[in-house]
């Protein structure tokens, strides 16, 4: 039969914690930092060697176009519509998308852009041409069956050999199925892991990790857009201009505030769900995790003192979102220290979110902040916390170090200096709070839903359908949120998208 669709699918299995640590975090990280090095890398640690974008003004001819490319050349290529034909905005688009792929297809537009000078380096395919494999020198790497236990050395020496062996961790596949449009992993680049500003093309390995654990959870497509621009003004126009090419998008690894007005303006302007993980897939998640946590400790979250260190986009939506379910007293910390009301060097999320926190105005060190305090949620830098803070909390202290790589304090430290419960964002530990609990789930009930706009009332839902699938007879310190494979998750985080 005719293939009637294209599903972007892993090259490796996610099976346990070791695999998700080398396909996701913290072995990723390794690659990233690779790319940032040299730029060259991108074609030996991601797909972009065999990825194609075909743009057109009509997204089901892009498709059979990358359906045809896909059949005949084994190019994993990728349709796209663009709903505009001025010639600025072509241009804008093709150069933008530039670090997610290895070449453009334009010949579907080709009378629009024969006088378009494009600022890439990769081919631009302007005309119809003889030797398409020649002209767009994509090399596809096939790892049937990979075998994790071809892999040496540390977590990121073998991130890297997974990668440079299989050329990147997802690619596409023809199906018989009708084609459902996937989802759009949209990053700039500016706030990538812990890793910070690394820009677009470091942060691809990360957002095809993501791609990975999309399909192996939740059998959904996801294509990794990493682009160029880092204005809030035109990641936006960017994402409206091929907004008809997706079934949503999941904004991923953009810097606060500017992450904010993104996203705000999106679900404004956009017809599709728009949902920024980092903002609000960590805030369900820690919710649910807190939510077991302060059970086990006999504590009531209306009651409790809770520090953050870190005031950026997604220790914000946490903070928001444990407001939400009833907390009363918080203080969120940064580099300029407490966040208060009418402090200089708060941005507008600041001054948003210091007029539900920190209602003493609190205005001293966090070394004082986080004396008898019951609760720690880190989402800033790695190793700021110590024995003597630790020490200074209240009974049964409860510690959320989820920096990634690597966190406020490593876990088993945490617990060794006196943490009731210590969780990270690590999958080589106990209590790993990660998104992939999340993300997956919620976009494959966005989609079976049908759902337009994500509210507070669906994340809060989530995060209680979440907590509850840990058990009362399983529910332990070292047990406090379902692993992050957990196949449950998946279906309770979807069934909870109404």
């Amino acid at each position: 039969m005719m293939a009637k669709g294209i599903k972007i699918i892993s090259k490796v299995k996610v099976e346990d914690k070791q695999s998700l640590a080398l396909v996701y975090t913290p072995g990723v990280a390794a690659a990233c930092l690779k790319i940032k090095e040299n730029p060259q890398y991108s074609y030996d640690y991601t797909n972009r060697e065999n990825s194609l974008a075909v743009i057109s003004f009509n997204y089901e001819k892009s498709l059979e176009r990358a359906i045809f490319l896909k059949n005949t050349l084994g190019i994993d290529s990728y349709p796209f519509e663009l709903n505009s034909k001025e010639k600025e905005k072509i241009k804008f688009v093709v150069e933008n998308i530039e670090p997610s792929f290895g070449a453009i297809d334009l010949s579907l537009i080709q009378d629009y852009v024969q006088d378009i000078e494009f600022n890439v380096t990769i081919p631009v395919l302007k005309n119809n041409e003889k030797n398409l494999r020649e002209f767009f020198l994509c090399v596809s790497k096939n790892v049937m069956m990979f075998d994790y236990s071809m892999l040496e050395g540390s977590i990121n020496e073998k991130s890297l050999q997974l990668r440079k062996m299989a050329g990147g961790v997802i690619e596409t596949e023809l199906t018989e199925e009708a084609h459902i449009k996937p989802i759009a992993i949209v990053s700039d680049g500016s706030a990538v892991l812990g890793l910070g500003d690394i820009k677009a093309l470091a942060g691809l390995p990360v957002m095809e990790g993501k791609a990975v654990l999309f399909q192996e959870l939740a059998n959904v497509s996801a294509l990794p857009l990493c682009i160029k621009t880092q204005n809030a003004n035109e990641i936006e126009e960017l994402v409206l201009l091929l907004q008809n090419s997706f079934s949503g998008v999941n904004l991923e690894d953009i810097k606060a505030p500017k992450c904010f007005e993104v996203e705000q303006a999106l679900i404004e302007k956009s017809n599709i769900p728009i949902f920024h993980d980092d903002q609000h897939g960590t805030a369900i998640v820690v919710l649910a995790a807190l939510l077991n946590s302060l059970h086990l400790a006999e504590k009531n979250i209306e009651e409790v003192k809770i520090i953050f260190s870190g005031a950026g986009a997604a220790a914000i939506a946490v903070c928001k979102l444990i407001l939400s379910a009833g907390a009363k007293n918080i203080i969120m910390f940064d580099t300029d220290g407490a966040v208060y009301k009418n402090r200089k060097t708060n941005n507008f999320a600041h001054d948003q979110i210091a007029e539900v926190t920190n209602q003493s105005c609190f205005k001293g060190s966090f070394v004082d902040g986080i004396k008898c305090a019951d609760v720690f949620i880190g989402l800033s830098a790695p190793n700021i916390l110590n024995e003597a803070m630790i020490k200074s909390m209240n009974e049964k202290p409860i510690i959320f170090a989820l920096a990634n790589p690597i966190p406020e304090i490593m876990p088993d430290q945490a617990k060794k200096y006196g943490a009731f419960i210590s969780a990270s964002g690590r999958s080589d530990y106990p209590n790993q709070i990660n998104n992939s609990l999340v993300f997956p789930g919620l976009f494959s009930g966005v989609l079976k839903h049908k759902i337009k706009k994500i509210t507070t009332e669906i994340k809060l839902n989530c995060a209680f359908a979440l907590a509850s699938l840990v058990k009362e007879n399983e529910l332990s310190t070292e047990y406090i949120i379902p692993d992050a494979l957990d196949m449950s998750a998946v279906k309770a985080i979807s069934d909870n998208v109404i």
